[in-house]
């Protein structure tokens, strides 16, 4: 399959010389197009540096919640068979597509940054599978069944969505490797999982234990 150009471009014009590549995800059966590992694996420069801190290419990373959700999905496919989804902060659509390849009768991938359901549409097609897309999760109206998302409390200021998830899906699972002090009346610990960023970042170790967590509307 031809490599998506605009994301190419976009990876391009943060890091001149990155490639994305169709990269299989350990543990799955999904493949996605990630930045090639070679382009970690060199120091960067102080404008390349400051473009990444900028505007950050999330979407060129399967990050280590997301790979947890997809192969939690994967394995137990009754949470999303025959259901509708919507995956919050999408990214690169990992878990959408996991979901979509389990079964759900309809998943939406959601992003405020149009790259990142630029790659959600090119990895849909990479997998073969159908996704919706949305750029504001508040102007989807309350009718999902499952609200998936990984990987968005690394900003503690992104804390209070765990109170809104509710408001457009009976049930939510949040798969997240960054808040230790996690308590939160409407969650329940489903189980601690290992994975780690694709590539691989070489994160410290306490970023490749995953929590997943799940609430569900009283």
């Amino acid at each position: 399959m031809n490599k998506p150009a605009a994301l190419q471009t976009a990876l391009g014009e943060l890091l001149g010389d990155a490639q994305l590549l169709a990269q299989s995800l350990p543990g799955t059966d999904l493949k996605l197009w990630l930045v090639g590992a070679a382009n970690m694996d060199r120091a960067f420069n102080p404008d390349e540096t400051r473009r990444i801190l900028a505007e950050p290419p999330y979407w060129s990373f399967c990050w280590a919640s997301g790979l947890v959700l997809a192969r939690w999905l994967s394995e137990q496919p009754e949470w999303v068979y025959g259901k509708t989804v919507l995956d919050f902060g999408a990214g690169s659509g990992v878990a959408a597509i996991a979901a979509a390849k389990a079964g759900a009768a309809e998943v939406v991938a959601c992003d405020l940054d149009p790259l990142a359901l630029e790659a959600c549409r090119a990895n849909a097609r990479l997998n073969g599978v159908e996704l919706s897309y949305s750029s504001d999760f508040f102007q989807e109206a309350d009718r999902f069944d499952l609200i998936l998302v990984a990987d968005v409390l690394y900003d503690r200021a992104n804390l209070p969505l765990l109170d809104q998830f509710l408001s457009r899906g009976q049930q939510a699972l949040v798969a997240d490797s960054r808040v230790r002090d996690f308590q939160h009346p409407l969650y329940q610990r489903l189980g601690l999982f290992e994975a780690c960023t694709w590539p691989d970042l070489a994160e410290p170790a306490e970023f490749r234990h995953v929590s997943l967590y799940h609430a569900q509307r009283g």
